[in-house]
């Protein structure tokens, strides 16, 4: 699918993650016309033929729109993506047809056995070559353009010959994929390995970000060495929300996720973040106006 420029229709508005938590409750708002105006869901929480959580995602199914944002696939494996973790996501998608399916610029298992976490890649030409070949396997085998979260890391490579949002921009322009903008991740790297936000956003092309994320860290002192931890454990920081400001008023109103994955408050507070973000994204249509 190399080369592909075809886009998907995006959710509009403000999303959140997809709690079992929450089910009653997306459910209870999405009947009054409020709350969220799309959810995110992990497909991998649903490879599964039946059950409880497909009986509650088919009812959210048929009242929002859903993103698909897989955790699984491992593209940057040097193995090669996961054949049956993608045949499992691919059947999951002909069921639910979701609005958006993205994945991250990262590896997360290795001969045959997973790893618990998303570890970043070397920005080099070889590896780019490499991620691109399985961008390409997975959306001939879907059918259509995925998203590509940028990482959040905390060192980067003594090789690199690439800087991120270049190496990002190159992937989009061999595969047709899209990109997922995380700010998130985007500030830990501040932290981490002392990128401008800035002049990193503005180097990405508008016309690939079909998705942004935007979420809470922590920052850890280790000896005088801050390090930001992506904990996705806390409110969404200041920064964030001015820097969601800062690519809204360039680009025009994108879908925009409120992460919260660890110590999940009440649903009440995340509509409420995600209420925040509506109010950021109608500022800048206001603005194209």
């Amino acid at each position: 699918m190399a080369g592909a420029s075809r886009t998907l229709p995006p959710p509009p508005g403000a999303g959140i993650g997809l709690k079992s938590a929450h089910f009653a409750d997306i459910l209870d708002a999405a009947a009054r016309g409020a709350g969220p105006s799309w959810v995110e869901v992990h497909p991998q929480n649903y490879m599964m033929d039946g059950g409880p959580m497909h009986h509650w995602l088919t009812a959210v199914h048929e009242r929002l729109p859903l993103s698909f944002h897989s955790v699984g696939l491992s593209l940057g494996n040097p193995d090669g993506v996961d054949r049956d973790e993608l045949e499992r996501l691919a059947r999951l998608a002909d069921r639910y047809a979701p609005a958006l399916i993205s994945d991250h610029l990262s590896w997360s298992s290795l001969d045959g056995e997973q790893i618990p976490d998303l570890l970043p890649l070397p920005m080099t030409a070889a590896s780019l070559a490499h991620f691109a070949v399985q961008v390409d396997q997975v959306q001939d085998r879907l059918g259509r353009p995925i998203l590509i979260e940028n990482p959040s890391r905390m060192i980067g490579f003594a090789h690199d010959s690439y800087d991120e949002p270049d190496f990002l921009v190159e992937l989009a322009g061999r595969t047709g994929c899209g990109l997922l903008l995380d700010l998130n991740n985007v500030l830990v790297q501040r932290t981490n390995l002392g990128i401008d936000p800035i002049d990193y956003v503005d180097r990405i092309s508008s016309h690939l970000v079909g998705e942004i994320h935007v979420a809470g860290h922590s920052v850890e002192d280790h000896g005088g060495e801050r390090l930001a931890i992506d904990d996705h454990g806390s409110p969404v920081g200041k920064e964030c929300w001015e820097l969601l400001a800062h690519v809204t008023a360039r680009w025009g109103p994108r879908p925009v996720l409120v992460e919260w994955d660890n110590d999940v408050p009440a649903f009440a507070e995340l509509a409420a973040e995600a209420g925040r973000a509506d109010l950021i994204l109608g500022e800048a249509l206001a603005n194209a106006a």
